[in-house]
């Protein structure tokens, strides 16, 4: 007995363990695969791959390095604050790392010393000067924490690989003085703007800037990293920039741009330092032949205004990034939890920074999403479809943005089809679809997908906006479009869907509901022009057609994937439209059907996208989340997804094709689609909470 008594204790206390080790991981910071630096746009786009900052190197989104590395010298004693050089330099104690809407924080003590060092990004979407300006603030804070005062000076190094492709290119640098402001440029040697295209390629024209106020810093050096990154390391002056390693291969130079800042921080009273990092590409993206600016330069005359108003601005800045980061929080975590909330801290930062916002022919501004390691695809519909939300939420007008490009480009008889093209180009040239069969053929088209697409987006625009200027702005192309699908959406022919990576496939139910959607919205388009004639006839044909797709789709506890395919199932993500729009075509008890059976067949890290696989999507599992209408059921959805970006041993940028099983990261990386994660506060916003 005494021995059962024994064992039903040790039971006991190893339950009490087991449940407070299970409460302090689900307390545990939450971990990003990866932290964004400066996320500027597609081409300066660094991420840092690590929590502990100084375990690794930066790295372009691509995975091309480019080191951005930080040193603290705390009286007398060197510590490396990011990056892994110098080997013999020790690192700083790393305390915390988070990810806010505009700001990456990384947290130190070290010797009596708290310190703070932040890439802060005003990406602040209601401001479209803001949010296409090229800078990015990197802010030093330390506070003293025994009582002592201390000496401190900050170094701090960027690469020239910032401004090349590959390492065989060589650049160039030049220091100057600018109205108190002492500025590093560095840049590729022979400056051949827009000449190519593609994927995973980086930037290799104008030129990278970091600039300083002239009374804050003891040295500033451009030329061999090794050069000033040793002299710090060993308690020396900065050396003088000078010419040797100019017009060599970066390989040979490894060249940076590096400043020291000293601080004199007191016993009582926090100290700080700040650089600015600015890139002018001086032309952007090329749009039918026009080559085009950065829409910055529509308030600035040049890189120089544009360093001056930065450097005045920046306190003002950095009070608004932080309200707004507050109030942004505040709002996901009403809407869907800590969790949640975190999720949208992520996906803000890397939605913006995969797209340029530029001015158009017109001067309007234009924003061209890129499709970062799927295909480079320039303008993509069904890449800014899934981004949507996030636009949606926080500034139509970006939103228009995208829109305005496709709309242009279709009318510009170059576009043969009577649906809407995929894309304009390969960024950054965006002279014509390069998908499929381009300009050329019929073949890899998406004819259902972007038609719908288009026609669900400039509803959800004027639904947002309360009256229908947009969209009549294109009336022919979205007139022709909606025509296109009342003859062939419903039953969807065998054609790609967004998710062109599973193949083609015929009768797809998911595609269904998208045309059914779309011919929904084109009829309430209709009827806010007035149309009430044509309104009805297109509304009329989506209930037809939405209640023929119930019967025909239906498979019990479930939606088929396809109309011919019983004992299948798929995401059907599509749907969240219906409520959010007001269209009530779908009653709510298939979408309750679905959602209860997204719960029972989901994996670890969430819901498969469809039957074939277990990789899934992950701003589609954002969409079928916000299905749901209780809060219970869209933690259940989400937290699996939370629980990957935490845990994924794929230390690169939010991806959102993953396994769900493993965890895996299956491909795509750093894509705007993750913008998707904000369809629970868009719903939230529209129903006005």
């Amino acid at each position: 007995m005494i021995i059962a008594r024994a064992r039903l204790w040790v039971g006991y206390l190893l339950m009490l363990t087991v449940g407070a080790s299970r409460a302090r991981a689900q307390e545990a910071p939450f971990r990003p695969p990866a932290f964004p630096l400066v996320a500027l746009d597609p081409y300066l786009s660094l991420w840092m791959q690590d929590e502990v900052p100084t375990r690794a190197e930066a790295v372009h989104w691509s995975q091309s390095p480019v080191p951005v590395r930080s040193l603290v010298s705390l009286d007398g004693k060197v510590y490396r604050l990011m990056g892994k050089a110098p080997g013999f330099v020790p690192a700083a104690r790393t305390t915390s790392a988070q990810v806010t809407p505009t700001r990456t924080l990384f947290r130190y003590t070290q010797d009596g010393v708290e310190l703070e060092l932040a890439f802060l990004t005003p990406t602040l979407p209601e401001n479209l000067d803001l949010v296409s300006r090229p800078v990015t603030y990197v802010v030093w804070r330390l506070t003293a924490k025994d009582g002592k005062p201390h000496d401190v000076s900050i170094y701090f190094d960027i690469s020239g690989l910032a401004t090349v492709n590959d390492h065989d290119q060589a650049v160039t640098w030049q220091e100057r003085q600018l109205h108190g402001l002492t500025v590093l440029r560095m840049g590729s040697a022979t400056q051949a703007v827009l000449a190519k295209s593609g994927d995973e390629r980086r930037i290799d024209w104008g030129h990278l800037f970091v600039a300083v106020p002239t009374a804050a810093h003891r040295g500033v050096f451009a030329g061999k990293s090794e050069a000033s990154l040793m002299a710090f390391a060993e308690g020396k002056p900065l050396p003088k920039t000078g010419a040797e390693g100019q017009g060599l291969a970066v390989k040979e130079v490894r060249p940076v741009m590096a400043f020291e800042l000293p601080l004199a921080l007191s016993a009582t009273k926090p100290a700080e330092a700040h650089v600015t990092l600015a890139y002018d590409d001086i032309f952007s993206v090329e749009f039918l032949g026009q080559r085009l600016e950065g829409y910055w330069k529509t308030k600035f005359f040049g890189i120089e205004s544009l360093l001056l108003a930065s450097e005045a601005e920046r306190p003002a800045l950095e009070a608004r990034c932080e309200a707004y980061d507050r109030e942004l929080m505040s709002r996901a975590q009403r809407a869907g939890g800590r969790e949640y909330a975190e999720l949208c801290a992520l996906a803000h930062r890397q939605t913006m920074a995969a797209h340029k916002v530029v001015r158009g022919p017109g001067g309007e501004p234009f924003a061209f999403s890129k499709e970062n390691w799927s295909n480079g695809s320039m303008g993509t519909v069904d890449v800014f479809y899934p981004a949507a939300p996030y636009f949606l939420t926080l500034n139509p007008e970006l939103l228009k943005a995208q829109m305005t490009p496709i709309f242009v480009y279709a009318a510009s008889g170059r576009w043969r089809w009577p649906y809407a093209p995929h894309d304009v180009g390969t960024y950054p040239l965006g002279n014509g679809q390069t998908y499929g069969g381009g300009e050329a053929s019929e073949d890899r088209q998406m004819p259902v997908e972007e038609s719908g697409n288009m026609l669900i987006l400039s509803y959800a625009i004027a639904k947002r906006e309360g009256h229908a200027r947009y969209a009549s702005r294109f009336w022919s192309r979205l007139s022709l479009w909606a025509e296109y699908l009342l003859a062939k959406g419903y039953d969807p022919e065998n054609q790609l869907s967004t998710d062109d990576f599973a193949g083609h496939l015929a009768h797809n139910t998911n595609l269904s509901v998208k045309a059914i959607l779309g011919l929904a919205s084109y009829g309430a388009l209709c009827k806010m022009r007035g149309l009430d004639a044509r309104a009805q006839v297109f509304h009329k044909a989506a209930s037809a057609m939405a209640r023929r797709w119930i019967r025909e789709a239906d498979d019990g506890d479930h939606v088929r994937l396809a109309f011919d395919k019983p004992g299948t199932w798929s995401l059907k993500y599509n749907m969240v439209w219906d409520d959010l729009l007001g269209l009530d075509l779908f009653p709510e008890a298939v979408e309750a059907k679905e959602v209860a059976h997204y719960r029972k067949v989901a994996q670890r890290y969430g819901v498969p996208l469809d039957s074939r696989m277990t990789y899934t999507k992950l701003d589609w599992i954002s969409w079928v989340a916000a299905l749901a209408e209780d809060d219970e059921s869209f933690r259940a959805l989400m937290l699996p997804v939370h629980r990957f970006l935490h845990e994924t041993p794929d230390r690169v940028p939010m991806t959102d094709r993953y396994w769900t099983t493993t965890g895996e990261w299956r491909s795509y990386a750093a894509r705007s689609v993750v913008g998707g994660v904000f369809m629970k506060l868009l719903k939230e916003s529209m129903r006005g909470r």
